[in-house]
């Protein structure tokens, strides 16, 4: 069982290069599960936590965020679509796969929900895991928790974390 972990610093980075990699990775030829966030430039007046994700391997696209007014302060993710998501991601057949992308251990991980069963899942069936982490030390205190001292740290950079994934995917 593998399972790297990566955290770019940065607004965006680590979702900017988790995304690349599974781009670089599928043009490959490679077989990819789980979620990666869909790069796109942000209208002026749009709010810097919109989020759509793209569920792998396909091209369908969900998003997590909600709105919640121009001067909300509170979570904006979407309970509903975040449960969307991960169903999408279930019935995708992990025995087929390669690797397993998830562009964010957030606060649903931590919680023991969201994309954890699916972690999970992958790693029980000998799929080699890559996460993104986000800023927030509970976030990445939770993720140690789970994932003990079969998760590595890769560097947050394109071809050290190219070069993990195609070790994880021959061995």
């Amino acid at each position: 069982m593998q399972i790297a972990s990566l955290s770019a610093p940065g607004r965006g980075e680590t979702d900017r290069l988790i995304s690349l990699v599974a781009a670089r990775l599928e043009a490959e030829g490679y077989r990819l599960t789980g979620i990666v966030k869909v790069q796109q430039e942000m209208p002026v007046d749009a709010h810097h936590c919109d989020m759509d994700v793209r569920v792998l391997p396909g091209v369908d696209t969900i998003r997590i965020t909600q709105s919640l007014g121009q001067h909300s302060k509170g979570c904006r993710l979407n309970p509903e679509a975040i449960t969307q998501a991960v169903a999408a991601v279930e019935a995708t057949d992990q025995q087929e796969a390669d690797l397993f992308v998830l562009n964010k251990f957030g606060p649903e991980e931590a919680e023991g929900r969201g994309f954890r069963m699916a972690i999970g899942a992958a790693l029980e069936q000998g799929v080699p895991v890559l996460v993104g982490m986000s800023g927030g030390e509970a976030n990445k205190a939770a993720f140690a928790e789970f994932a003990g001292e079969m998760a590595v740290a890769v560097p947050a950079e394109e071809e050290a974390i190219l070069a993990w994934c195609r070790a994880a995917i021959a061995s």
